[in-house]
């Protein structure tokens, strides 16, 4: 429905509640109780993250790409990877715990603006992406704890339209003063 259609029905865009968190379909009981234990003390200051980054973890990150996303610098296909996947996702876990993982460079394409000029966009190599979505996960369980059901900045789930609407529905349908 467009603004103004939404505007004059007096139905505002459907807001996300609470928490906005985006997590694996396969949560460990380790990640949820680093959950808990960020809502719980929000002063508390988290050591030794990465033994949360699993296999498991990381095969949920797989699973989430699009497969249809440019390759990166390694030309490598959501499907390719895909084959021997297992053995490939042991080999990017032992790599990322015994500190040889390093990422790869992005690759640099240029896509045209309106305007005529060109936007640089980095394509990161799909095993970075697997292991970035990992991490983000890790982080997330601790992070989206902290914020409050008014923030909308570069969350999972919620836009600058979602802000807008919210605002809007403040203004329009709840008592001000």
């Amino acid at each position: 429905m467009e603004n103004s259609q939404r505007a004059r029905s007096g139905k505002p865009r459907i807001q996300p509640r609470g928490s906005t968190y985006v997590e694996p379909k396969v949560v460990s009981q380790g990640l949820e109780r680093v959950r808990e234990a960020a809502r719980r003390d929000s002063s508390l200051r988290f050591t030794c993250l990465l033994h949360h980054v699993t296999v498991g973890l990381l095969r949920e990150a797989y699973k989430a790409l699009n497969p249809k996303a440019a390759p990166g610098v390694d030309g490598m296909t959501w499907f390719e990877y895909g084959k021997g996947l297992e053995e490939r996702l042991r080999d990017l876990f032992g790599r990322v715990h015994r500190g040889g993982y390093r990422a790869q460079p992005s690759k640099r394409t240029y896509i045209h603006k309106e305007d005529g000029r060109l936007r640089p966009l980095g394509i990161a190599a799909l095993e970075d992406k697997i292991v970035q979505l990992a991490v983000v996960w890790v982080l997330q369980a601790i992070y989206e704890e902290d914020f409050l059901g008014f923030s909308y900045g570069f969350r999972p789930g919620r836009s600058q339209h979602n802000a807008l609407d919210a605002v809007w529905v403040a203004i329009v349908q709840r008592k001000v003063s």
